[in-house]
Parts: structure tokens; C-alpha cells; sequence
């Protein structure tokens, strides 16, 4: 087993994480994208530039479109995933790619979502046991996107929800778990706690406000997280760089 920390200490400087994610052209279709950011290469040049931890997106953007990321930001592969065609009464999110495939394309972390209240929640713990483990081998961290979701969840933002979710992430062997901001410090403190020693970011969510996002960033921090995963905010931002460098100021401060 390998030493993960050579990984880890690209995804996670100066104790704080923040990811540009790019997953969401398989997780919410084109309806995300304009005539600008529908191109990847618009993004993976944001993420080379922005200063980011890591770049989040899946194996066929990764092997496309290397040339425009490579060497610039720590690559993080999502080796699951889904459409949003599905129900989210029958939500189940399956292995699109190997560990062994995120390491040929020079990964740092792997991403992995898990839906904690699915009626299939317990194929993904299985999906996702096994990768873990062939993950550790290779020393890569794992970064567990963990959202209650189906439909056994009646508010997958509640306090409890989100919680319990964060925890089932630090027992199932996560090294960062991504949840959805509860919407106050205390509550998301509560979250924080959960996870234990499994690191916490939050997710940025759909496009807001500078100053809202801005607000949020800070509180996530205040609560206790080490970061954001950022995407719409930023990419669909009309000045990206300028967005970036605001978020940046707040948790590097």
C-alpha cells in the first residue's frame, strides 16, 4: 500500500481544499452550459489558471482534453456517475471508471458520489468498497460526494440528513466528504463534527449572487470546513478569474 499523503498534500494546501468541479455535463445535462462554457476547453483553461487544489470532472473530459489541464491543477477523476433522466426515487450512480484508469491519467484524488438514503444505497457502499480499497493501494485519497437522496430522504439539506450523511462518508473510509451547505455556522458545525476527521467542503451549489456565495463561502469556514467544490459559480460566471480570486481570498485568509 502506497503512502497517500504525496497525493493528499496537492488536494488539501495549507489545510484548506478548493476544487473547480466540471461533472456536471453527465450529472445535469447541457442545460447547465451557454455558447461559452459548453466547451470544455473554456473550463479546464479556468481550472489552469484559477489556482484550484483540484479539477473534478469525469474520465472522458480527463483523456480529451489533458493537454489543456495536465501539470497545471491535481487532477481529481470521478470514477461514478448518472443522468438526470433517473428518478430520484430510484437514484443509484454507477462506476464509469477504474482506479487503475485514474492513475493511467495521472489522477491525485478520485471522486466518488454516494446517495445515502437510495433505495440502491447498498449496490453503491458495495461499488464504492471495492474501490476504496484498490484506491488505498495505489495511495490515492478519496473524496466522497455524499447527498441524502431517494425517496426514504424527506429534506436532503436538513441538518440531520446532511449529517448523517458526512458520517456514513468517514465510515466507509473517505478522506474528504463534499455535502450540501445546511444553510447556517450551527448546523454545519453539527455536520463537521459528524465527519470526524474526514475532512469537510461544501458544495457551491447552483449560481448565486458574489456576495451570497461569498457570505456562504465564509460560514462553511466559520462552521468548521476546509473548502469548497466550486462549478456553476465560477464557470458560469461572467468574470470568472475575478469570482475565483474573491473565493481564494476568503479561504486562504
Amino acid at each position: 500500500m502506497k503512502d497517500k499523503n504525496v497525493h493528499l498534500g496537492k488536494i488539501v494546501k495549507n489545510g484548506r481544499v478548493f476544487i473547480l468541479a466540471m461533472d456536471q455535463g453527465m450529472e445535469h445535462g447541457p442545460a447547465d452550459f451557454n455558447d461559452r462554457n459548453i466547451h470544455p476547453e473554456y473550463v479546464c483553461d479556468i481550472a489552469a489558471r484559477g489556482g484550484f487544489t483540484g479539477f473534478a470532472i469525469q474520465k472522458g473530459i480527463a483523456k480529451h482534453y489533458k493537454e489543456c489541464y495536465s501539470g497545471k491543477v491535481p487532477l481529481i477523476l470521478k470514477l461514478n456517475g448518472r443522468t438526470n433522466i433517473v428518478p430520484k426515487d430510484e437514484i443509484y450512480s454507477s462506476p464509469v471508471a477504474s482506479v487503475k484508469e485514474a492513475v493511467a491519467l495521472g489522477a491525485d484524488a478520485i471522486g466518488y458520489t454516494l446517495y445515502v438514503g437510495s433505495p440502491r444505497e447498498a449496490d453503491m457502499f458495495r461499488d464504492f468498497g471495492a474501490i476504496s480499497a484498490e484506491a488505498d493501494d495505489y495511495g490515492l485519497p478519496t473524496i466522497v460526494w455524499a447527498y441524502p437522496r431517494g425517496k426514504h430522504v424527506k429534506d436532503e439539506k436538513s441538518v440531520e440528513s446532511v449529517s448523517y450523511a458526512a458520517r456514513v462518508a468517514l465510515e466507509l473510509g473517505a478522506d474528504i466528504v463534499k455535502v450540501n451547505y445546511t444553510g447556517d455556522v450551527p448546523g454545519f458545525k453539527k455536520v463537521v463534527a459528524a465527519a470526524g476527521r474526514c475532512k469537510v467542503i461544501s458544495a457551491g451549489g447552483s449560481k448565486q449572487s458574489d456576495a451570497d456565495f461569498c457570505a456562504k463561502v465564509k460560514e462553511v469556514l466559520a462552521a468548521g470546513g476546509v473548502g469548497m467544490a466550486v462549478g456553476r459559480n465560477v464557470w458560469q460566471h461572467d468574470n470568472p478569474m475575478k469570482i475565483t480570486e474573491e473565493i481564494k481570498k476568503i479561504v486562504y485568509k
